[in-house]
């Protein structure tokens, strides 16, 4: 017999994260269960996940060996401190990991979110600079519109505006390089823009400013994901990649989106044949159903650590959850998933339909650019004058009736279904999101 589905009529509690609290609490939209491709609402609809949650359950919801590892795992050890102590699941998870990072990534820190992760990722750099006898570089370099988490560092090395305005001076030593959105010349691109190359050379106008051997990283994602699905022109990642190289910066490659297979390849990295120093994941590691953050790292990162006594703590970082039992047994059933199930290349085998099925949204009202790339979409709504993102809440909540979760960011749709979703179901996706986007005003 199932158990009972826990209700409450009193919301107040409960201050949401990212959301229009007053609203919501007006009109409450509930999930009580989840399965593969769907969520079912309180009042018992199927509603299609056009999200995969929040970018992160790849593998769809409710997966047999990502439930029973957890079920495993939490009666048999509950908890391990990872702190001059350790247990055999986040060794075996660490190992298997890197054996689908880029050759030369092989090391794993782990945390338990994105954001953890990135600010993890910019002490390492900080702290590598100065293992290595190079204290003076402690700049770091975001770039505009990026979404780096929610952390102090995060916030200060991402660009959407936002997400900082509220929250003072920030992290000293920040800055940015421009975005690489250019709707004049790139819109209703199909995949990767021709144009806008050139913009990773703002990077050498920021460096020169400040002096190469002060910056200690660069952070950017490879496809800026939670600011609206913004491409890398072709070219673009390459050029990043040799800017730093020129002068001794680390590059750190921020994967929470764009890992495990959302690219039809186990990382961006790997899709655009550009290798970081660090990558930063989260989401997909577990495939949403329990926190978890890791860094990858090059061998000589850690290597510059491993000096001195051998008694000694070498980085006095980490936290209390790093490699939580629980969540490790999870990332493993979830790396099982994958691997069974060809998840981690599914992308590319759905690439071109979702392609054609996305854009086939080109000429609906309101729709001033749609964008794409492996299981990726962004349709880009015109802004109501006066009235910046009402347009595209109107069409989440428009979706949300008609048994559609999208995702909006501004006056953007962004779309990145699970995995293992079928072509019956984009064309299910597309059709609903179409009938959507005609009614709006």
């Amino acid at each position: 017999m199932n158990a009972p589905i826990r209700v409450t009529n009193n919301l107040e509690a409960f201050w949401m994260p990212f959301t229009a609290n007053r609203q919501f609490k007006s009109n409450p939209r509930m999930f009580v269960a989840a399965k593969d491709m769907h969520y079912t609402t309180a009042d018992g609809r199927q509603v299609l996940d056009g999200t995969a949650g929040l970018w992160c359950c790849n593998a769809g919801h409710g997966r047999p060996k990502i439930t029973e590892a957890v079920q495993k795992q939490v009666a048999e050890l509950d908890y391990a401190p990872a702190f001059q102590m350790g247990h055999p699941a986040a060794f075996e998870l660490a190992s298997r990991l890197v054996q689908l990072t880029p050759q030369g990534i092989d090391h794993v820190f782990f945390a338990n979110s994105g954001s953890e992760a990135v600010d993890s990722a910019l002490k390492i750099a900080l702290a590598y600079h100065r293992a290595r006898g190079e204290g003076q570089r402690f700049r770091l370099i975001g770039r505009e519109r990026g979404y780096h988490g929610v952390g102090f560092g995060g916030i200060s090395v991402g660009g959407i505006v936002s997400n900082r305005k509220m929250f003072g001076t920030l992290l000293t030593g920040v800055d940015h390089i421009r975005h690489t959105h250019d709707l004049t010349r790139n819109a209703f691109s199909r995949g990767l823009p021709e144009h806008g190359a050139e913009y990773a050379e703002d990077l050498e106008r920021v460096i020169a400013l400040h002096d190469p051997s002060t910056i200690a990283a660069v952070i950017i994602e490879p496809i800026a994901g939670s600011t609206g699905v913004l491409l890398p022109p072709k070219g673009y990642l390459e050029r990043i990649r040799a800017i730093c190289d020129k002068h001794g910066i680390l590059l750190i490659f921020d994967e929470v989106i764009t890992g495990f297979g959302r690219l039809g390849a186990p990382f961006a990295a790997d899709y655009f044949g550009v290798t970081p120093d660090m990558m930063t994941v989260a989401k997909g590691i577990t495939s949403g159903v329990i926190p978890m953050g890791a860094v990858f790292a090059k061998k000589e990162i850690y290597d510059a650590f491993m000096t001195g006594p051998e008694h000694l703590i070498e980085l006095f970082h980490g936290y209390t959850y790093s490699a939580n039992p629980v969540a490790c047994a999870a990332a493993l059933g979830t790396l099982d998933t994958y691997a069974e199930e060809g998840l981690l290349t599914r992308a590319a085998d759905l690439a071109s339909y979702w392609e054609d099925a996305v854009h086939s949204l080109k000429g609906l009202p309101h729709v001033i650019d749609i964008r794409n790339l492996g299981l990726i979409g962004a349709i880009e709504l015109e802004p109501i004058a006066g009235q910046p993102t009402k347009r595209a809440f109107s069409a989440f909540l428009k979706a949300y009736e008609k048994g559609l979760l999208i995702r909006t960011t501004g006056d953007i749709i962004a779309l990145s279904p699970p995995l293992i979703i079928s072509k019956a179901q984009i064309d299910e996706l597309i059709t609903t999101l179409g009938d959507v986007l005609k009614a709006l005003d």
